[in-house]
C-alpha cells in the first residue's frame, strides 16, 4: 500500500448549486483530499522537494472551485481529483470528499456531501518464467494472482513459450510468458507484489539465473526511467532476451520502450534454433 498525504477541512466558497436559490449564495464547502503517494525517494533523502506539498493541494482545490460555476459538488470533487492526477505524477490515487451546508428546505440535516475516488491507470509489462515443477501451472497461478489484485487490470496475456535456459545453461528448459496491463499502484509496490506472489507459489532464494519455481520481472512502467538498488526501469535486458522480447511483441507490438518499438525490435531479433518455441497446445511443451 502506498503512503498517503492528505489535507482536511479545507474551506472554500463559491456561488454554485443546482437549486434555484443556490447560485445567488456564496456557499461554503469543506474539502478533504487524500492522496496515495510514492514517498520512497523523499523518505530516503529526507527531501521536501520530492514529496507532495500540502499548500499545492489547497491551491489546486481553490482553482477548481473558482474555474466556473457548477451545479453539483460531485463536479467539483471530480475537477479536483482529476487535477491532482494531472499535476502530480507521484500520486497514484486520490480521494476527494466535499461537504456543504444543506439547503434550508430540509433543516433536519446540517451537512451533505459527495466523495469521488480516481486512480491513475499506468500501463506496465511483466515477464514470467518457470523451470521447476509444473511449469505451466506455476505461470498460470502467478497470472491469476496478479489478476486478483484490486488495483491491477491484466489486459493481454501472451502464449506460453518453451525456451532454452539463459545465463546459466546447465539447467532445465523454461516456460515463459508476458502480460501487459494497467495499475494504479506505483512501480515499487507492483514489484513487491510480484515478489510476494513468487514466494506464495513456492520460489526460494537461489543463484542468479538459476532454476526457479516462478520468476516475475517488471519490464516497463509507463514512461518511467529509474535505477536504484531495488528496481531498474525499463528492464535492461528486454531487447537482449528472446524469451522476453518475442512474447512481449506478440501482445504489445506497438509498445515503445526506451525509444525502441517492441515489434520492430522483435522482428530484427534472430533467436537460435530451438531457443524459443511458441506453445499452441500445452501438451507440446513436454514433447
Amino acid at each position: 500500500m502506498a503512503d498517503r498525504i492528505f489535507v482536511s477541512n479545507l474551506c472554500l466558497h463559491g456561488p454554485h448549486g443546482g437549486l434555484a436559490e443556490e447560485p445567488a449564495l456564496e456557499q461554503e464547502f469543506f474539502v478533504d483530499i487524500d492522496c496515495a503517494v510514492d514517498m520512497d525517494d523523499a523518505l530516503r533523502d529526507d527531501d521536501y522537494a520530492k514529496t507532495l506539498c500540502y499548500s499545492s493541494l489547497c491551491d489546486l482545490a481553490a482553482e477548481a472551485s473558482s474555474s466556473g460555476r457548477f451545479n453539483l459538488i460531485e463536479t467539483l470533487a471530480d475537477r479536483i481529483a482529476n487535477g491532482v492526477l494531472t499535476r502530480f505524477a507521484a500520486v497514484s490515487e486520490v480521494r476527494v470528499r466535499i461537504r456543504k451546508s444543506f439547503a434550508p428546505t430540509a433543516a433536519v440535516l446540517d451537512h451533505v456531501g459527495a466523495e469521488v475516488l480516481r486512480r491513475r491507470a499506468i500501463r506496465f509489462g511483466l515477464s514470467l518464467g518457470s523451470n521447476v515443477g509444473n511449469k505451466l501451472d506455476n505461470i498460470a497461478k502467478a497470472i491469476s494472482r496478479l489478476a486478483d489484485c484490486p488495483d491491477v487490470d491484466i489486459d493481454e496475456v501472451s502464449h506460453f513459450y518453451r525456451t532454452a535456459p539463459w545465463g546459466k545453461t546447465d539447467q532445465d528448459w523454461f516456460i515463459n510468458a508476458c502480460v501487459v496491463g494497467t495499475t494504479s499502484a506505483n512501480p515499487r509496490d507492483l514489484l513487491r507484489r510480484c515478489k510476494a506472489i513468487e514466494i506464495q507459489i513456492g520460489r526460494l532464494k537461489n543463484a542468479r539465473w538459476g532454476p526457479r519455481v516462478v520468476d516475475i520481472d517488471l519490464l516497463f512502467f509507463g514512461n518511467i526511467a529509474m535505477e536504484d538498488a531495488e528496481l531498474t526501469l525499463p528492464h535492461k535486458e528486454i531487447f537482449n532476451r528472446a524469451f522476453v522480447l518475442q512474447p512481449l511483441a506478440e501482445i504489445a507490438p506497438d509498445q515503445v520502450v526506451a525509444g525502441r518499438n517492441v515489434g520492430e525490435a522483435a522482428a530484427e531479433q534472430n533467436p537460435g534454433d530451438g531457443e524459443i518455441v511458441r506453445i499452441d497446445d500445452p501438451h507440446e511443451a513436454f514433447e
